[in-house]
């Protein structure tokens, strides 16, 4: 092997020339090395952005919820509850209700989602607390029924904290119009003003306390379900399937996050996979020109394979000394390409170098996050490319007649 491994190097960066065929292994170790930097600034960057997404959403979305769906809860929410509080990475849960309604204050009118929770118990779910910017994080009942809501909402209806707005559900405006009746309404002031990075929760809800929502909604003592939070959001799609054993899929349905924005998810992982395939094909023109510049060395050394065989090289020994020339290229392209594709994701992380405005982007420079994951694939999709690209060749230099390639000299 080491016999093998001595020749093959001697082959490729030994020569007393440069010539055409050099050439071509210069080209093929560039384009290898152009791919995998490439694959690897892109694929970081498709993270980066997955993560950020990902964190804009989680921050108000809970990692579970367990939707009731029959009208006769009362067995329903004692079963749903006793599952919730045997999953072994619960962080917290809260019963809620929510639906459209239309808001008004003065002039202004929207249509948005009012979400019902239990003012304790939320906050470990959404973290409403941490992104208040105005006003406090309260649903106070004392006198009138506190709301909070989203800055982008706040400012189209042009309220700040104390002032109060007038929320009319769909039930009671469908009441109204069939029995002539004053539709259900509701009077809340608002108590703090909250901006999450999230223009959904931003600009279309308000929460409030969860017996004021269950009133203007017609509920009752109903909920329509509960959001759970876990210490770790991997754990969501294990933690569903345990839920989806105890509790019965007829009374219940069980969310994740990735399920509340699967579309999204669907359509970046494409774009992900897209990427990583369009620039594996720089690779493969590289491993083309590995298949080019291993097929003409062949021809170029043809005496040598003969003189080899004949003093006593077996097949395999010729073979693997041409797989291993088109390796080397391989491996002397990827690392190339791990060190500068790295090189560049570290210096921006550092310094910089792709800025953004924090006002248009909600951050100030172009995400990345370094995967291991991403090196053995790019590393492994290299490699195997060099391999396949290495085979013909060596196999066509092993089937060599030596007397044919030796009988002249």
């Amino acid at each position: 092997m080491v016999f093998e491994r001595f020749i093959a190097k001697r082959y490729l960066v030994s020569k007393h020339k440069v010539n055409f065929i050099t050439i071509i292994s210069i080209i093929s170790t560039l384009g290898i090395t152009i791919g995998v930097a490439a694959l690897i600034v892109v694929l970081s960057v498709f993270n980066g952005f997955g993560s950020l997404v990902t964190t804009f959403l989680v921050n108000f979305d809970p990692h579970l919820r367990v939707e009731i769906l029959s009208l006769q809860q009362k067995e329903l929410k004692d079963e749903a509850l006793s599952a919730i509080k045997q999953i072994d990475d619960l962080k917290g849960y809260s019963p809620f209700v929510s639906g459209r309604v239309l808001a008004l204050r003065e002039d202004e009118m929207e249509v948005i989602t009012l979400k019902g929770v239990e003012e304790k118990s939320a906050q470990q779910i959404y973290g409403i607390k941490d992104n208040i910017i105005y006003g406090e994080y309260s649903f106070n009942e004392d006198e009138t029924t506190g709301v909070v809501l989203g800055l982008s909402l706040a400012d189209r209806l042009e309220a700040l904290t104390g002032d109060t707005i007038t929320v009319i559900s769909p039930a009671g405006i469908e009441k109204s119009i069939t029995q002539f009746a004053l539709p259900m309404m509701q009077k809340y002031v608002v108590k703090g003003i909250y901006s999450s990075n999230n223009n959904e929760y931003d600009r279309n809800f308000i929460f409030t306390s969860l017996t004021s929502a269950q009133k203007l909604f017609g509920y009752g003592s109903r909920i329509q379900g509960y959001d759970i939070k876990l210490n770790n959001i991997d754990g969501s799609d294990e933690t569903k399937i345990k839920l989806e054993e105890k509790l019965n899929r007829n009374d219940f349905h069980i969310s994740t996050w990735y399920d509340f924005h699967e579309e999204l998810y669907t359509f970046m992982q494409i774009e992900r996979w897209g990427a990583y395939i369009l620039l594996s094909l720089i690779i493969a023109i590289a491993t083309f020109n590995i298949l080019g510049s291993l097929s003409m060395s062949v021809i170029e050394k043809k005496r040598d394979i003969g003189i080899l065989t004949s003093m006593g090289a077996e097949q395999k020994s010729i073979l693997k000394i041409f797989m291993y020339e088109g390796l080397l290229i391989g491996i002397i392209g990827t690392a190339a390409g791990v060190l500068i594709g790295y090189g560049i994701c570290l210096i921006h992380l550092k310094y910089n170098i792709y800025p953004l405005d924090p006002m248009q982007y909600k951050i100030n420079s172009m995400p990345l996050d370094i995967r291991l994951a991403d090196f053995f694939f790019i590393t492994g999709i290299s490699m195997l490319l060099s391999f396949l690209a290495s085979l013909f060749p060596a196999k066509r230099a092993a089937k060599i007649n030596p007397l044919e390639a030796i009988k002249w000299e």
